[in-house]
Order: structure tokens, then C-alpha cells, then sequence
């Protein structure tokens, strides 16, 4: 058995009542020690070692927080190739989307990655997520959509399995196929979907267990609201969950499409409106809110006190990705979350743990610190939540704990 002890206080939002919505309220336990039996959390008791068993291995958390393993819902960590030229053009006034008019953004990415073999990706992605490991982060979403061919989208889903092999962080791998058109469909996004939505393709993604959701790019610059119901509930059919990058630059409705289809998550939502917030509480679709995006890109936050006002459960990501949100590190999220969007550190790290697991589908699994759960832990070396997210950019994490292990 394992036994963290010497702990702060161990804070977690509780499991039962996920995904948590309104003021996010969290759990703060002092004076206690976590048993960890293989890789479940066995009991949280009373910093006593006369209750604790006799072999027990010990870590010492010296005084140090212990939160749940943070989750990162919404990545694009698999890529090739920089763009630090349009970060150039942004500081000289293009925005985001006068880039990608201009034959720039996603397809620069996409043009590097298909000269990438499965191993070139692999490696190139693999100090990523260690250093997200160090962070403090357990379990990371993957999406594909910097391929656009059905050679080059099952060359990135397979580097994300491959990477699952090779180090520690759980990963879970979405299908975003549909993240704009590619230059060999200029004009005609309906037969590039006819393509991605191959009964064959779906199948294959399935068969060797490359994805669990389904992404969609609904905006004036990539896919329309009908193409994207079209993407969704096709992946869907084929066993896929729906997700949707929804009203980051305009609002055409996106929102409220990831509420009709029963989404798991609709992720941006600067421009979300009153009517969309009330259908996504309604359908059960989490917001997945991206600081860091717009931090990076320098633009207006989405509405979060707006939205956890209406009482819509809300995750928070790192949209680590090499354009708009070039970000490793999910715990300066948070503080940016706190800085600029006006979300206190413990809202923040409910929306990293309990409802992100939510988002993929993994609430009662992980996300938090109860007994019977999965024991994804980051023990910090400062004392509170507060601490971590008031030094902002500072790595606070001290130990990691998958699954039961050091790591």
C-alpha cells in the first residue's frame, strides 16, 4: 500500500453530483492521509500512523496541497511544424481569422504534418506531454484535424494510441476531420465530408479504438451548421460522442447545434449567447471554456461569470495548439482563468478535475479524491489552490501519482 501524508489539505470537488455547475463548490480536508491500494484511493483517514498498515510505502507531501491528477479536455498537442510568423502578423495588427483568409493558420500545420510519418509525430509530441506531466496533468484529450486526408487524420489518431504506450498521462483521441477544409476541396467542404464520413473510415476508426468523440470547426471560416450537424450525427451513429468548437469568432448558432445533438462538451464560446447558454444547461452540454486561446491571441474571454451565473457547468483547457494557443501548461490556465475571465482558483480547479472528466466522459473514475476512485493525484508544494494559481506561470507541483504510481 501507498500513503500520502503530511498533507495541507487535500481539496477536491466531491463525486456524485458531476458535473457541478453554479459556484462550483469543492471539498477542503485537513489533518488526513490517502491509502492507495494498486491504483485506487482505499481510504482517506486521519494523519495517524498508528491507523496506517505496518509496510506501508510513504510520500510526504511536506506540507504541500493535494489535488486531483489535472485533466487537459481539449488539446491539439499532436502536431508538426511552428508558427511563429502569424504570431508576428498578430502583434502587427492580422487577426486570427484575416490569417487563415489569407491561406494561413490550420493549413500551415496541416502541410507539415503530412510529412510526418506515425514514429516523426510520435516524437515530436512525446516532450509535450511530459512536460504536461510535470505539470501536474494526468489525463489529456488529443484531437486529429491537421491531416485532412483519411491517410493523414488515421496517422494522427494512431500516434496518439502510440503515445498512450509510451508515458503516463492517459490520453483519449478525438476525430476532428472536419477542422477546415483542405486545399484539394477549396470550395467544395460537402465532398471533403463525403470523404471523412466514409462508412469505411468510421469503421476503422472504431475498430482500432483510434477515438472516442467526434470534433467539428462550426464557424464562417471552416464548416456551416449544417455540414457540422452532418459530421456529428454521422460520427455519432458510428459510435463517436459529439464535441464542437462553437462561437469563438462569430455566433452562426454553434452552440445551440452542440445542445441539439446531445454534445459532451461546446469549447470557446467567446461569442455565446443568452439563448445558447439556456439550450446547453438544458441538453446537459458542458462549456469548455479556453483562456489561454484568447490570452494568446489577445481578444475578449468568453462570458465565464456570465455562464456559471446561469449555472452551466463549466471545464476549462489549455487548447494547447501550434497557432492560437501555443500553451503546455494547464495549471497557468487557471490563472489566467482567475486573472482575466473572473473565476476564483477553486472554480478553476473544479472545471480541470470534476467537470473536465465529466467532459470525457470519466466522472466517477477521475477527477477527484474519494475513496474508490482511480488515484490520480498531484501533490503541490505550496500549501492551498489559492497559492498555485497566484503565482501564475510558477510549476507548483511537487509529486504525480497515476494510477497508483510515482510517476
Amino acid at each position: 500500500m501507498l500513503v500520502v501524508h503530511n498533507i495541507s489539505e487535500i481539496c477536491t470537488g466531491p463525486i456524485g453530483a458531476t458535473p457541478l455547475n453554479g459556484e462550483l463548490p469543492i471539498t477542503r480536508k485537513r489533518n488526513a492521509a490517502i491509502g492507495i491500494e494498486v491504483d485506487t484511493i482505499a481510504w482517506i483517514r486521519d494523519d495517524d500512523p498508528a491507523s496506517w498498515p505496518p509496510n506501508a510505502e510513504l510520500i510526504d507531501a511536506k506540507q504541500g496541497c493535494v489535488i486531483p491528477g489535472l485533466i487537459d479536455c481539449h488539446t491539439h498537442t499532436v502536431f508538426a511544424g511552428t508558427r511563429e510568423d502569424e504570431y508576428v502578423q498578430r502583434a502587427q495588427g492580422l487577426s486570427y481569422a484575416e490569417i487563415a483568409r489569407r491561406g494561413g493558420g490550420i493549413k500551415n500545420t496541416v502541410d507539415a504534418v503530412r510529412k510526418c510519418s506515425v514514429d516523426q509525430l510520435v516524437e515530436l509530441a512525446l516532450p509535450r506531454l511530459q512536460r504536461m506531466l510535470a505539470l501536474g496533468v494526468t489525463t489529456v484529450e488529443i484531437k486529429s484535424g491537421y491531416g485532412l486526408t483519411v491517410e493523414d487524420e488515421l496517422k494522427m489518431l494512431r500516434a496518439v494510441k502510440r503515445l498512450s504506450e509510451l508515458q503516463p498521462i492517459e490520453l483519449v483521441g478525438t476525430y476532428l476531420a472536419a477542422h477546415t477544409t483542405p486545399r484539394e476541396f477549396e470550395g467544395n467542404p460537402d465532398g471533403y465530408l463525403d470523404v471523412v464520413l466514409d462508412a469505411k473510415v468510421l469503421d476503422q476508426i472504431r475498430d482500432e479504438g483510434l477515438a472516442e468523440f467526434a470534433d467539428v470547426f462550426c464557424e464562417t471560416t471552416a464548416f456551416n451548421i449544417e455540414q457540422s450537424r452532418r459530421f456529428l450525427t454521422t460520427c455519432a451513429d458510428a459510435g463517436l460522442t459529439p464535441r464542437i468548437h462553437a462561437d469563438q469568432i462569430t455566433q452562426i448558432g454553434a452552440s445551440r447545434l452542440a445542445a441539439e445533438v446531445g454534445a459532451s462538451s461546446a469549447d470557446h464560446l467567446e461569442r455565446i449567447d443568452d439563448e445558447s447558454i439556456a439550450a446547453m444547461r438544458k441538453a446537459g452540454t458542458i462549456a469548455v471554456l479556453l483562456p489561454a486561446c484568447s490570452f494568446y491571441l489577445g481578444v475578449e474571454q468568453a462570458p465565464a461569470r456570465r455562464i456559471i451565473d446561469a449555472g452551466l457547468p463549466v471545464a476549462i483547457a489549455t487548447d494547447f495548439n501550434p497557432g492560437s494557443s501555443v500553451i503546455e501548461s494547464l495549471p497557468l490556465t487557471m490563472s489566467i482563468a482567475c486573472s482575466q475571465m473572473g473565476m476564483t482558483p477553486a472554480q478553476t480547479l473544479v472545471a480541470t478535475t470534476t467537470n473536465a472528466a465529466a467532459v470525457l466522459k470519466r466522472d466517477g473514475k477521475i477527477g477527484a479524491i474519494k475513496e474508490g476512485t482511480q488515484a490520480d493525484l498531484t501533490i503541490l508544494e505550496v500549501p492551498t489552490i489559492e497559492q498555485m494559481c497566484y503565482f501564475a506561470g510558477r510549476n507548483c507541483t511537487k509529486t504525480v501519482i497515476k494510477k497508483g504510481r510515482a510517476v
